[in-house]
C-alpha cells in the first residue's frame, strides 16, 4: 500500500502529533475536509464510521519516545527482582493494562508459597498419602484466599485512580457492526439495524456446529496422541535403551505445540465467526468471544489430563504429561508472542531507517520515521490473551496439583520472565493502545474461581482414586465413592465460608465510599432544597404581582 503522510509535507516544529490516522490511497480530498472538520468539531462518530467503511485503515496514538525510555528504565531494562511501577504503566498506557501487570505480578507472588512446599514434597514424600491430603488441602486453600485478597488489592489500586466506581456509559456501535440504516428508537440516532432473529440465526445453525465440530476435532487428535504414546511405550519396552526413554516424552513434546497451533488457528476462526454475527456492542462481541475461546482452549488443554487421570488412570503418565505441556508451551508462548516479535521489528525497524535516509524531502525525519515505524507494528488486541496464558497455567498448578506439586515452581520461574518479556512486547513491539479506565479484571476474576472449583472436584477424585484410600476401603467402593463426595462437598462448603469472610473491599475503602455516597445524596439534597426555595420565592413574586394588578 502506498503511504502519504500528508501533515509531514508542511511541517512546523511548534506541531507534535499524539495520534496517527491511516486512510486508504484512494480517499477523495473532500473526504479528508470532512474528517478534518469532524475532528475538530470533536464529533466521536466520525472515525468509527470511516473506519467501518474502510476509509479508514487504522487510527493509533505515537509512543511519548522521552516518557516511555523513563518507564523502561523502572520497569525491565534492569534484571532485578522488584516490584513494578504499576502506576508509571497506568499513566502511561491506562487503568486496563496496569491492572494485567499487576494481577500478573500478585499471582506470580502467590506461587510462591506452592513452589516452596511443593518442592520438597515432589522430592521427599512423593507417595506419602497423609502429606498428599494435606497438600491438596493447602492447594485448596491457597487458590481461595488469593482470589480473594486480590480482590482487595485490586479495589485498593482502582480507588487509588479513581475508577472503583464509574457510571456505565451508553455504548455506542462497535466499528464493523453493519445493516440497514434506520433511526435508534432509544437515542433517536440515525445508524445501522441489524434485526436480532438473524444474529440469533448465525450463531445457532453455524457458530455453534462450528465450535462443536472443533471440539470433536480436538479430541480426534488427543486420541492419535495416545497412539504415538502407546507406540514410544513399546518401543522402550522392547529395546529399553536411554535413547528411547527420551523418546517418550517426544509425543508429549509433539502434542504441546499441536495444542499451541491449534489454539491460535482457533482462535482466529473465533474472532472471524465472532464479526460475522455482526454484534452492535463491543461488549457482546467480547462475551460471545471469551465463550468460545474458553471453551475450546479448556478442552484442548486438559481433556488429555482428564483422560489419563480418571479413564486410564494411569498417574505416571499424568505427571509425565503435565510437566511436558506446562513446560512447553510457556517456551512456546515466549518465543512467540515476545522474542519473534521482537525480531523482526528491530529487523524492520532497520529498513525503514535506510529508507528515512535515502529521502530527500524537507521534512522532519525523526518524526517521519517514527510514524511510519509504529504505523507497521503489532495491534495489541487487548489483554485477553495474557489473561488467557494465565488461566490456563492456574489450571496447570490447580487442577491436578497433588499429582505434580513441582507446577507452581516452574510457573514462578516463567512468570518471572513474563514480567520482562511483556513489557518489552507493551514497549516495542506493539502500537501504544488507547487508554481505557477498568474497575477489575472483569470476567476473568469468574474464571479463576470457577477453576479452582473444578480443581477443588478434581483433587478430591485423584485423593480417592490413589492406592492408599483404596487400601481402606477394600470391598466396599461405594462408601469411597460417598466419603470422597462427602469431603468434596465439605472442602467446596470451606471454599465459600472463606470467599464470604473475607471482604472483597478493605473497610477503609468501605467507608470512604460510604461517606461520598452520602455527600453526594447530601449534595443532591441541597440542591433541590435550594431550587425549590427559587420556585417559591418566583411563585411569590408572580402573586404578588397578580394581587397588585
Amino acid at each position: 500500500m502506498k503511504v502519504t503522510l500528508s501533515a509531514l509535507d508542511t511541517y512546523e516544529s511548534s506541531f507534535t502529533p499524539l495520534v496517527v490516522i491511516e486512510l486508504a490511497q484512494d480517499v477523495k480530498e473532500e473526504t479528508k475536509e470532512w474528517l478534518k472538520n469532524r475532528i475538530i468539531a470533536k464529533k466521536k462518530d466520525g472515525v468509527r464510521r470511516l473506519l467501518t467503511s474502510g476509509i479508514v485503515i487504522q487510527v493509533f496514538p505515537l509512543h511519548d519516545n522521552e516518557a516511555l525510555k523513563k518507564l523502561e528504565d523502572t520497569w525491565y531494562t534492569r534484571l532485578t527482582l522488584k516490584y513494578q511501577p504499576i502506576d508509571n504503566i497506568r499513566g502511561y498506557f491506562g487503568e486496563t493494562i496496569a491492572l494485567y501487570f499487576g494481577f500478573l505480578e500478585y499471582f506470580t507472588f502467590a506461587l510462591i508459597p506452592m513452589a516452596v512446599i511443593g518442592l520438597p514434597y515432589y522430592l521427599f514424600v512423593w507417595e506419602d498419602y497423609d502429606k498428599y491430603v494435606i497438600f491438596a488441602s493447602f492447594n485448596l486453600i491457597w487458590s481461595t484466599v488469593i482470589l480473594e485478597v486480590w480482590k482487595r488489592g485490586c479495589a485498593n489500586m482502582t480507588y487509588r485512580w479513581g475508577t472503583l466506581v464509574m457510571k456505565r456509559q451508553f455504548e455506542e456501535p462497535r466499528p464493523g457492526f453493519h445493516g440497514v440504516l434506520g433511526v435508534n428508537s432509544i437515542t433517536g440516532r440515525e445508524e445501522p439495524l441489524y434485526p436480532s432473529y438473524k444474529r440469533q440465526l448465525r450463531i445457532y445453525l453455524v457458530s455453534l456446529p462450528f465450535v462443536c465440530l472443533c471440539l470433536y476435532f480436538s479430541l480426534y487428535v488427543m486420541m492419535i496422541y495416545f497412539d504415538m504414546e502407546i507406540w514410544a511405550l513399546g518401543l522402550h519396552e522392547n529395546s529399553g535403551s536411554e535413547w528411547t526413554s527420551i523418546l517418550l516424552y517426544v509425543p508429549s513434546i509433539i502434542y504441546a505445540i499441536v495444542i499451541e497451533i491449534m489454539n491460535r488457528l482457533y482462535r482466529y476462526a473465533a474472532e472471524f465467526l465472532t464479526s460475522w454475527e455482526n454484534h452492535r456492542l463491543e461488549s457482546a462481541y467480547q462475551n460471545h468471544l471469551i465463550l468460545k475461546v474458553l471453551v475450546f482452549n479448556f478442552l484442548n488443554c486438559f481433556a488429555s489430563l482428564f483422560y489419563i487421570a480418571f479413564v486410564l488412570k494411569d498417574m505416571k503418565l499424568l505427571r509425565q504429561s503435565l510437566a511436558t505441556l506446562l513446560i512447553t508451551s510457556q517456551i512456546l508462548n515466549q518465543i512467540v508472542e515476545s522474542l519473534l516479535p521482537y525480531w523482526l521489528q528491530k529487523k524492520h525497524g532497520v529498513q525503514v531507517k535506510r529508507k528515512v535516509q535515502a529521502l530527500k524531502a524537507d521534512i522532519d525525519a525523526t518524526l517521519y520515521e517514527q510514524v511510519i515505524l509504529e504505523k507497521e507494528m503489532g495491534t495489541y488486541m487487548g489483554t485477553f490473551d495474557d489473561y488467557l496464558e494465565l488461566f490456563l497455567q492456574f489450571g496447570y498448578v490447580s487442577l491436578f496439583s497433588c499429582v505434580y506439586p513441582l507446577a507452581a515452581a516452574f510457573a514462578v520461574l516463567n512468570n518471572f520472565t513474563e514480567v520482562n518479556s511483556d513489557a518489552l512486547k507493551m514497549c516495542r513491539v506493539f502500537k501504544r493502545s488507547f487508554s481505557e479506565p477498568s474497575a477489575s479484571i472483569g470476567v476473568w476474576q469468574l474464571a479463576f474461581e470457577t477453576m479452582s472449583v473444578i480443581s477443588v472436584v478434581t483433587n478430591c477424585a485423584l485423593i480417592g482414586m490413589s492406592p492408599q484410600v483404596n487400601a481402606v476401603f477394600p470391598e466396599s467402593k461405594t462408601d469411597l465413592i460417598l466419603i470422597v463426595v462427602a469431603v468434596e462437598h465439605a472442602l467446596l462448603a470451606l471454599k465459600f465460608i472463606l470467599a464470604f469472610a473475607i471482604p472483597d473491599k478493605p473497610r477503609h475503602i468501605q467507608v470512604k465510599l460510604a461517606r461520598l455516597e452520602f455527600e453526594s445524596l447530601e449534595a443532591l439534597k441541597q440542591q433541590q432544597m435550594k431550587l425549590a426555595a427559587e420556585n417559591l420565592k418566583e411563585e411569590s413574586r408572580v402573586s404578588g404581582k397578580e394581587t397588585e394588578t
